[in-house]
């Protein structure tokens, strides 16, 4: 080795020279190996242009998504009276996003403790989270959690619980189809067709009334196979804001038993619906008092404005507790190749203001206020459009629930109103009331009123 001699390259040799005669320090073994290494030049790295166009110049530009998009376009607009009532997330009267004072105690609270380490959470994610969500949901006095029987999980909010949930059916319930009402979250059938199930719909929405279709719903689900998994907005169906009543969902309940059908519920507005915590979960609960099985799907992206934490949880109800925990153990095996466990911060953030009572009833002060700046949205509008004679019945404003109301306009109107007066929703109507404030509602009937009647 010591005879073994490398190029040099000015005074100092050049990098590649200097990073040979280290490795030649290092090596042992069979000269020929140096001689050859001392022979050669290390040839310098290819570049994509060596190899000519991109093995992916033939993908597809794909289209923005139907709702995110929106923001999208508005992001790119520079007129000052622009209004973006497309997204789905909570905004105060200044038309600003909102971090709940309970949320800033809590998250204070977590990093002021210097216990509190990054290690990886369990793949079933924050065991304290999971507990105080399921009572959230199902109701701390539900037999179902007191005799074992909930199978509960932490995942990335709303849509991750959805996915997890779906991915489990798809291995391990005997029916692989879903029926998803029409119309609904314009990421259900996504997620539900690339979990590996069949999609299809049952009738939701009236377009004549604006309200219920409750006749073709049930005729569509006595139609559906025995079986079959149908998935159901606990509270303020999005897009429609359109909601049973109690005795509507006991009568969906009955039905759905006697055929055996199998309830997915999407929960991404408890509380935030009507003000109640309690009220907004009466569907489920319904559901689970009666000892059948069930899904449940939670966010808590807008009862807690935890929107970017991702912060969200599927709990199954199950027959026993030796059956919930056989589902847990193979939910284990869904999360761990798909994202191998979920984050802690958010979670951690849940679980204190769940497990504090002070923190609680602040949040659920916080809470009513959000849900009840929406209400007051609902009427000004209403307000609004008949103070300006705007044609048509618009009461359906004040009778929907929740973030979202189905305006009813087509998607020629809605073009109008984004290109005349700037305001971007989504091309079926609908609009997120939590994105008007009291200064831009007159803004918003102006539209309306013009859309409604130029563009009839």
């Amino acid at each position: 080795m010591r005879g073994t001699q490398f190029p040099q390259s000015g005074a100092h040799g050049s990098s590649t020279d200097r990073r040979l005669s280290a490795l030649a320090r290092h090596l042992v073994g069979d000269p020929s190996l140096l001689s050859s290494m001392a022979s050669s030049q290390i040839a310098p790295s290819s570049t994509a242009a060596d190899f000519g166009s991109s093995v992916f110049a033939n993908v597809a530009q794909a289209p923005e998504d139907p709702i995110l998009g929106v923001t999208v376009a508005y992001n790119k607009d520079p007129s000052p009276i622009k209004l973006n009532l497309g997204v789905g997330a909570y905004r105060t009267e200044e038309g600003k996003p909102l971090v709940l004072d309970v949320v800033r105690r809590a998250e204070q609270q977590i990093v002021n403790d210097r216990s509190r380490v990054k290690e990886y959470l369990p793949i079933t994610g924050l065991a304290d989270f999971n507990k105080l969500s399921a009572k959230l949901i199902l109701g701390s006095d539900s037999p179902a959690i007191q005799e074992k029987r909930v199978a509960t999980v932490q995942c990335l909010s709303g849509t991750g619980s959805l996915r997890v949930g779906a991915e489990f059916l798809a291995r391990h319930y005997h029916q692989r189809t879903i029926y998803i009402p029409q119309p609904t979250w314009g990421n259900h059938p996504k997620v539900f067709t690339l979990a590996g199930l069949t999609v299809k719909s049952y009738r939701y929405y009236d377009p004549a009334t604006r309200g219920l279709n409750f006749h073709g719903l049930l005729e569509d689900l006595r139609s559906a196979p025995s079986g079959a998994i149908v998935l159901l907005h606990a509270c303020a169906h999005n897009p429609t804001g359109v909601d049973p009543t109690l005795d509507q969902w006991e009568e969906i309940r009955q039905l759905m038993r006697s055929k055996g059908l199998l309830p997915f519920f999407d929960s991404a507005y408890q509380g935030f619906a009507s003000g109640n915590l309690d009220a907004d979960a009466q569907s489920i609960r319904m559901f689970v008092a009666d000892g059948g099985e069930c899904l449940a799907a939670q966010s808590y992206a807008k009862n807690m404005g935890l929107y970017g934490e991702r912060v969200g949880a599927l709990s199954i109800v199950c027959k026993s507790a030796d059956v919930a925990t056989k589902v847990e153990s193979q939910l284990k095996l869904v999360i761990r190749p798909m994202y191998s466990n979920p984050p802690i911060h958010g979670a951690s953030i849940v679980a204190t203001i769940l497990s504090n009572r002070d923190m609680y009833t602040e949040w659920t002060v916080e809470l009513k206020a959000m849900a009840d700046r929406i209400i007051n949205m609902r009427q000004q509008l209403f307000d609004a459009l008949q103070a300006r004679g705007t044609p048509g019945d618009w009461s359906h404003i004040i009778k929907q629930i929740g973030m979202f109301t189905f305006t009813g306009l087509n998607s020629e109107q809605v073009a109008f109103m984004t290109r005349e007066y700037h305001i971007y929703l989504t091309s079926d109507g609908r609009i997120s009331m939590a994105g008007l404030s009291s200064r831009t509602v007159p803004h918003l009937a102006d539209a309306i009123h013009a859309a409604v009647t130029r563009m009839a």
